[in-house]
C-alpha cells in the first residue's frame, strides 16, 4: 500500500469513486499516461489537439478532478491538460521530493516533454499555483502566461486554522465538515458535494506536512509573461494581502483580483481566466 494512504481499503475506495468521475468527464477526452523520473503521471486532455496547451495543477488533496467545472468552456479554445500532481491521491506516482528542490521542475520538465509541448500557458491552484510558480520562475522563456489561484509561496503560510481542526477531530464526521469548511471557506448550500469529497479524502489520506517555500523577489521579479493573481481575503491558508501586495511591487504588469468574500476554495473563475488566457 502506497503511505499517501491510511489504508489499502481507503486507497480502494478513493480510487474508485475517481475513476467514476473521470467516467463523467463533461467533454471527450484523452486519459494519458506520461513517464517520468519521479514515476508515472496521469494527464486528462481535453480540447482541439492543435489548439494552443494550458496546463492545470491542481491543490493539495485533489486530483484533475478539480478542473471538471473548467474545462468544457477552456477546452473550446485550448488543449487542457489537467495533471494528477505526483504525491496526491490521484492516479500519478505516489512520489514527495523535497519542494526546496528543483525536483518538482524537473518533473514538469519530463512531463511536458512527453506530452510533446516546449511552450505553455499554466493555470494553478494552492499548491498547484506554487509549483506553477516554482516552474515558472526557472524557466520563463517557456510560459506564456500564469494564473494562480490562491498561490502558495508569495503570502504567508497561517497555521491558525490547524488548532481548530486538531479541536474539531474528537467530533467525528461533523468535526470533519466544520474544520473543513473553515479551511476552504466554503459555506454555501450548493458547496457540500464539494465538502463531502474533501471530507471523504481526509479521513483516507495523509496529506503532505511540509511547508511550501516562499519566493524571493528576486524570484517572482522573472516572472515576465502575462500574470493573473486570483485570492480570497478571507483565505485561512495564506495571507492573500499580503500575496496581493508582493505581486504588485514585484510585477507591476500582473493582473491582481483580491476577492473580499472568498476563502481558500475559489470556485467560479471559469470566465475570468478564459480571458485572462486569450492573448
Amino acid at each position: 500500500m502506497s503511505a499517501l494512504y491510511k489504508s489499502e481499503a481507503g486507497a480502494h475506495e478513493l480510487r474508485r469513486r475517481y475513476q467514476e468521475q473521470l467516467r463523467d468527464w463533461p467533454v471527450p477526452a484523452e486519459q494519458l499516461r506520461v513517464p517520468t523520473r519521479e514515476g508515472e503521471t496521469f494527464v486528462v486532455a481535453s480540447g482541439p489537439p492543435d489548439a494552443p496547451p494550458v496546463l492545470l495543477l491542481h491543490g493539495s488533496g485533489a486530483n484533475a478532478t478539480n478542473w471538471r467545472d473548467d474545462v468544457a468552456a477552456w477546452s473550446r479554445h485550448f488543449r487542457t491538460y489537467a495533471l494528477d500532481l505526483i504525491g496526491e491521491p490521484g492516479l500519478s506516482a505516489p512520489s514527495r521530493p523535497p519542494l526546496s528542490s528543483d525536483a518538482h521542475a524537473r518533473w514538469l520538465d519530463d512531463v511536458l516533454a512527453g506530452l510533446g509541448i516546449t511552450r505553455t500557458a499554466i493555470v494553478g491552484m494552492s499548491l498547484g499555483g506554487w509549483l506553477a510558480l516554482d516552474y515558472a520562475t526557472r524557466h520563463p522563456e517557456r510560459v506564456t502566461r500564469l494564473a494562480l489561484l490562491c498561490p502558495g509561496g508569495v503570502g504567508k503560510q497561517k497555521t491558525g486554522w490547524l488548532f481548530q481542526a486538531l479541536l474539531l477531530r474528537p467530533f467525528g464526521r461533523w468535526g470533519a465538515r466544520r474544520s473543513v469548511r473553515a479551511a476552504t471557506g466554503l459555506h454555501a448550500p450548493e458547496a457540500r458535494p464539494i465538502l463531502d469529497q474533501v471530507v471523504l479524502t481526509f479521513s483516507h489520506f495523509h496529506p503532505r506536512t511540509e511547508r511550501l517555500p516562499v519566493f524571493p523577489d528576486s524570484a517572482l521579479r522573472r516572472l515576465t509573461m502575462p500574470v493573473l493573481v486570483t485570492a480570497g481575503r478571507r483565505d485561512v491558508m495564506f495571507d492573500s494581502a499580503e500575496t496581493a501586495r508582493r505581486i504588485r511591487h514585484c510585477l507591476p504588469h500582473a493582473t491582481v483580483r483580491l476577492l473580499p468574500d472568498a476563502g481558500h476554495a475559489l470556485l467560479g473563475q471559469t470566465d475570468s481566466v478564459l480571458t485572462f488566457l486569450h492573448p
